[in-house]
């Protein structure tokens, strides 16, 4: 697969099984540096399989990824230093404070500003108050911050947002679209979403999958009346107006 200076993530024919069951099939796709991808597609589509490749969480049966210009196979190490992760699920640890998780996850990444970055972050997150509170007494709006913290705390170069706005009550999301417009001009992003008002808004391409393949996909602003029909054929009838 050519490298190309601008992508900052390039997809060619990835594949996946699970024994015999196939999850991706032929699945290619570029983001450029500074972009934004929002996948769609229905439960089980292969949406989730997709990032967790890009995160080095799987391995691909077939084809090649290369997330910030490192093979996801071949070349983990970088990759992982390359990304952050936001997902439905925290990934935080419940018995530490909010400031024990951050100092936790530093010491991971070796960072050497570490208590001047978790302060500026959780001052950034509006979490500087509840910094010695335990995670587990945190709302889930809360929680979701702290883990865009714990995502970004490494300054990486992509973020992995899988389903990002499950379960947030209206204020929480709120808060979360004011924090991705903040950093969207620090990150290049690839969204998983059911979400989908808020998943075109972000996004400057998009891709719609359904049994592990694209059946749709836009490399530039998405063309409105050809993503609702493919969208009503493939994932839910009527959801798009």
């Amino acid at each position: 697969m050519a490298t190309d200076d601008t992508h900052e993530i390039e997809v060619e024919g990835l594949s996946k099984s699970f024994g015999r069951r196939p999850a991706l099939h032929e699945v290619s796709f570029c983001v450029q540096a500074g972009g934004f991808l929002s996948i769609f597609g229905p439960n089980g589509a292969g949406k989730t399989t997709i990032l967790r490749i890009l995160a080095t969480l799987l391995r691909p049966s077939g084809g090649r990824a290369s997330v910030a210009g490192h093979d996801v196979r071949e070349d983990p190490m970088p990759v992982r230093a390359a990304i952050g992760v936001v997902s439905h699920e925290a990934l935080l640890y419940g018995d530490l404070t909010a400031h024990e998780n951050l100092r936790f996850y530093a010491d991971m990444y070796g960072l050497a500003d570490r208590e001047s970055r978790i302060g500026e972050l959780l001052e950034r997150l509006e979490l500087s108050h509840r910094r010695d509170d335990l995670v587990r007494t945190f709302s889930k709006g809360m929680r979701q911050r702290l883990a865009i913290a714990r995502a970004i705390l490494h300054r990486p170069r992509v973020l992995l947002l899988d389903e990002p706005y499950a379960g947030l009550d209206p204020r929480a999301a709120g808060i979360l679209d004011g924090l991705l417009a903040e950093i969207r001009p620090e990150h290049t992003f690839v969204m998983v979403t059911h979400a989908l008002e808020k998943g075109l808004e972000l996004a400057t391409q998009a891709i719609i999958i359904e049994a592990g393949e694209v059946v749709f996909q836009s490399a530039g602003p998405v063309d409105a009346a050809e993503f609702a029909a493919v969208y009503r054929e493939h994932v839910a009838e009527g959801a798009v107006a």
